[in-house]
């Protein structure tokens, strides 16, 4: 009978920092482990090899070489060539002095850290003794190993392709998981419109980047653009319009990121109960603005015809602020306000009733005086040729009446009835004579100073007489005067009273003549 099989050495146990027993991984490799400072013997050498089963010493040798592959026992095929000695397995090394690497703790993640390392092939266990049978009992206890046991050196090419299908599912997964945890779910409200989206942007300017929306200074993001973005987030856009608003006749212009003109007169402050507005205050305004205008209820009294009148109107001009207190204006009746001004709140309005008429005056024409030269006169003797006649023109002039009292005519036309005649005056040249025979020595101006006050000019009350020495008219003339005695010079007034005094002595002056001789 063939001897009984030697028993399998059991899998050596790898101790881990820790300090407790890890079991080896049924997927690796089996090593020796390498203990410096006490290198082992190659097997099969003095002292070296693998324990018996005792574990007192290494184990016997088979008779004859051991091919790999080929049970222990077996009949020895002849070589075709020499025979060739088995090579011991070599102890693997790290380095000089370096450690054994513990054994990673169980998992699929151990297996992968071992399958890392750089193995070399283990040693393999001695043939059994004992012929066919015990060849055969090897064989199936090595399949039995095979389905339920730990791999050995035959499982390497099953390791091989198991490691990187094992890292391709375990990068799918990890992949998987980082696009799920990047995705967000926000909520976009644009000017008033919401709706739910799924983006991997990671602050709210990235999201408006992705959604190719554009913001400017006059509208409103809420967050801000660069707050942090998280799932379940609600981000807001309200874009800015520009809307002209005339309040009153005022008008300005505003940003406003309302969207119906009654939300932008609530934002910008303006009264609008009981305003008049150009457009309906439900209408939206679209991005490219809007203009409106707002005629806001106001407080206005009106004095008309004696009468006092307070409206509340949202009139826009004064002419109509007076049709709806149900006052006429007729003819050319007016306001004390342009009719077109815009009535202001708390203002006084009077109405102004007008009459127009139209005048017909006849004015005079005033006359010139022509005066020339009569060498015949003595110098300073003026002598009226030609009265002068005052024209005449017809004036017409517009006359108003308001509220009953008469304003200053205005004129509109004038026409000429009869035209004025210039009045012509000579004027003498002629050098007076210096004295008279027997009259020069008199005193003279006192006689004037009695009789006319020493003015040449002066005419008595009757109209008679005239001049320095009160000449009546046919008496001058007698004496070689022209014309009247007072438009004479002083010096011919003189001199024709001293030839008058040399015909008649002091006679003509009764009563001032005795002055002559003072």
């Amino acid at each position: 009978m063939e001897p009984p099989p030697p028993p399998v050495p059991p899998a050596p146990v790898r101790v881990p920092p820790h300090g407790r027993a890890a079991p080896v991984s049924p997927y690796a490799p089996t090593v020796t482990a390498f203990r410096p400072g006490t290198p082992e013997d190659p097997p099969g050498g003095p002292g070296g090899g693998r324990p018996g089963p005792d574990g007192s010493g290494p184990a016997a040798r088979p008779p004859g070489p051991v091919t790999p592959g080929r049970p222990a026992g077996a009949p020895a095929r002849e070589p075709a060539g020499p025979a060739t000695a088995a090579v011991p397995p070599t102890p693997v090394r790290r380095g000089a002095g370096a450690r054994p690497a513990p054994a990673p703790a169980g998992g699929r993640a151990a297996t992968r850290a071992e399958a890392r390392r750089a193995v070399t092939p283990a040693e393999v266990p001695p043939a059994p003794a004992g012929g066919r049978a015990a060849t055969r009992a090897e064989a199936r206890r090595a399949a039995r190993r095979r389905r339920s046991g730990p791999f050995t050196l035959g499982g390497t090419d099953g390791l091989r392709r198991l490691i990187p299908q094992a890292l391709v599912v375990a990068f799918l997964a990890g992949g998987t998981t980082a696009f799920v945890a990047a995705d967000k779910a926000v909520r976009l409200s644009v000017d008033g419109v919401p709706r739910t989206l799924h983006t991997f942007a990671d602050d709210v300017g990235e999201l408006l980047a992705e959604e190719g929306l554009t913001v400017g200074e006059h509208d409103i993001v809420a967050p801000a653009p660069g707050a942090e973005l998280s799932h379940g987030d609600e981000v807001v856009v309200r874009f800015g319009r520009p809307v002209t608003l005339t309040v009153d006749g005022r008008s300005r212009r505003v940003w406003t990121t309302a969207r119906t003109v009654e939300e932008t007169l609530r934002q910008v402050g303006v009264r609008a109960n009981g305003a008049s507005l150009s457009v309906s205050r439900s209408r939206s305004i679209s991005r490219g603005g809007l203009d409106v205008d707002v005629l806001t209820e106001r407080t206005v009294t009106l004095m008309a015809d004696g009468r006092a009148r307070t409206v509340r109107t949202n009139a826009a001009t004064a002419r109509e602020a007076v049709e709806a207190a149900g006052i006429t204006l007729g003819g050319q009746d007016t306001t004390s306000v342009p009719p077109d001004s815009f009535p202001r709140d708390g203002q006084t309005i009077t109405v102004l009733r007008i009459s127009d008429t139209e005048e017909v005056r006849e004015e005079p024409i005033p006359y010139d005086t022509v005066r020339t030269d009569d060498p015949e006169l003595h110098r300073g003797t003026e002598v009226v040729a030609r009265a002068g006649r005052a024209g005449v023109r017809r004036v017409t002039y517009a006359v108003r009446t308001v509220n009953g009292v008469r304003q200053k005519p205005r004129k509109v036309s004038e026409e000429v009835v009869r035209e004025p005649v210039a009045r012509q005056v000579k004027s003498g040249t002629k050098r007076p004579p210096d004295s008279v025979r027997g009259a020069d020595g008199l005193n003279w101006k006192a006689l004037a100073q009695c009789e006319s006050g020493g003015r040449p000019d002066a005419v008595d009350p009757s109209g008679t007489y005239g001049g320095l020495y009160q000449f009546d008219t046919r008496t001058w003339q007698s004496l070689g005067g022209r014309g009247r005695p007072q438009d004479a010079s002083p010096e011919e007034q003189t001199y024709r009273a001293k030839k008058l005094y040399v015909q008649r002595g002091a006679s003509p002056w009764p009563h001032c003549g005795r002055r002559l001789y003072r």
